[in-house]
């Protein structure tokens, strides 16, 4: 039987947090937070073939999909996110469940499995370290962009219209790690209809990268803090590969290393074929290993 697919909202301050489930609440719960401007369906490949009796719940960030935009003025910190998360779970009375995460939800997801360590029973990261140091060389600058992005986009009325084929190409030119097809998945939430063609639908704003600045050293120590069992599926050819091209070529070993000690066997790591999307471009390849840690150890319902 399939699962049962529903569109949750949750309300907030400034409108509400959007969201599509699977499975029945009853079920055991899993948050799905996706990666950096993606949406909710990028686990709309993966999750059909995970555990029915699971619910799975995939958030869309604020701002991105169709979750409302912070008002004019505010700058997305990727511990807005963190607090999107705990909304969330308080509003679903979630007391324990899993968190399932892709790149940057993953960093979300480390993040809010180190701040409320009880509440995590099992830490999914895919092609995710759980977290991001930003190194104090890089601290100023990194700053600095962000601000004078930000100044940019500040008054910027409307956005720009697309035909929806030229949003896919869009999509597909800044994201080549996409195929024609799982572009189109995330285009059917990550865009809107408008007069003349379509618009992507998250917030300008959101494509300031502002990812907490912690050290390795920090971010090691604050491994220290998770209480849940944490298995890390990497891809080959995805976020490991750009770190080893890029400048922090210990970034990986660093974080692995705190894991590993902190955790012990508490702690698995996997290497899989494909690239950064392989979750959503050949989802058979990790299904079976999220099923088999899903159900590696005993479970009670529970709720507030």
């Amino acid at each position: 039987m399939a699962f049962l697919l529903k569109e949750l909202r949750f309300k907030v301050p400034w409108g509400h947090l959007a969201a599509k489930a699977w499975g029945t609440s009853e079920g055991r719960p899993v948050l799905c937070l996706h990666g950096w401007l993606d949406n909710a369906n990028t686990f709309d490949k993966l999750i059909p073939l995970l555990p029915q009796e699971c619910y799975f719940v995939a958030l869309d960030f604020s701002g991105h999909g169709q979750s409302s935009h912070l008002p004019i003025g505010m700058r997305y910190q990727h511990l807005d996110y963190v607090t999107d998360v705990h909304r969330v779970v308080t509003s679903l009375g979630w007391r324990r469940f899993s968190i399932l995460a892709h790149s940057m939800g993953g960093v979300v997801g480390g993040m809010f499995a180190s701040v409320f360590p009880e509440t995590v029973q099992h830490l999914i990261l895919l092609d995710s370290y759980g977290f991001y140091p930003v190194g104090s060389d890089l601290l100023m600058s990194h700053l600095k962009k962000a601000v004078i992005h930000y100044s940019r986009l500040e008054g910027v009325d409307g956005a720009k219209v697309y035909t929806p084929e030229s949003a896919l190409q869009r999509l597909l030119d800044s994201n080549p790690s996409l195929n024609s097809d799982t572009a189109k998945v995330l285009l059917q939430r990550g865009t809107r209809p408008v007069s003349g063609g379509v618009v992507f639908s998250r917030d300008i704003r959101i494509t300031v990268n502002n990812s907490v600045p912690l050290s390795q050293e920090q971010c090691v120590h604050i491994i220290k803090s998770i209480q849940s069992d944490v298995h890390i599926i990497l891809a080959n050819e995805g976020i490991s590969a750009d770190l080893m091209r890029g400048v922090y070529t210990d970034l990986a070993q660093v974080l692995l290393r705190g894991y590993k000690e902190h955790l012990n066997k508490r702690f698995q790591s996997t290497i899989v074929d494909g690239n950064h999307f392989v979750h959503l471009n050949e989802p058979e390849k990790i299904a079976q290993i999220i099923a088999n840690h899903l159900h590696e150890q005993p479970y009670i319902h529970s709720q507030l």
